[in-house]
């Protein structure tokens, strides 16, 4: 199965459910992320939102859909957006597209603590969305 996770940044949301993925789904599937407007990072405090649970995503890096396999990107089953606030990215494409509501954890109004707690937030609600995917849509 190809699953294509997609936010503008390409630096939390997307991230947090590539490598929540990857844990929950297993190898067996080709789970990817990126955005329409990539920041060319990845948040810190979404690596070690992941890291809390054991995801290691000091290697990943935010990228574009254009920086994608062609050929993964015409043979995609889901897409997954999870913007909230913003002008959610949109692929043409014959997958399946789902939206997950979800709001941006990298809120620049927030101190430190704030930061973690959202980043924690979002990263429990992707893992339960996740969870909740993979019992209806993985056998």
């Amino acid at each position: 199965m190809n699953i294509l996770f997609m936010c503008v940044a390409n630096s939390a949301r997307s991230q947090m459910a590539e490598g929540i993925a990857k844990s929950i789904l297993g190898s067996s599937h080709n789970i990817q992320s990126a955005g329409s407007e990539p920041s060319g990072k990845v948040h810190l405090n979404a690596i070690l939102a992941l890291s809390e649970i054991g995801i290691d995503a000091t290697n990943h890096y935010s990228k574009s859909i254009d920086q994608l396999d062609s050929y993964y990107i015409d043979n995609l089953d889901y897409v997954i957006t999870l913007c909230a606030e913003e002008v959610c990215p949109v692929l043409s494409s014959n997958a399946l597209k789902l939206h997950w509501f979800n709001e941006d954890p990298a809120d620049e109004t927030l101190d430190e603590k704030g930061l973690k707690d959202a980043f924690n937030t979002t990263r429990d609600n992707l893992q339960k969305m996740i969870e909740e995917f993979k019992r209806l849509n993985v056998q």
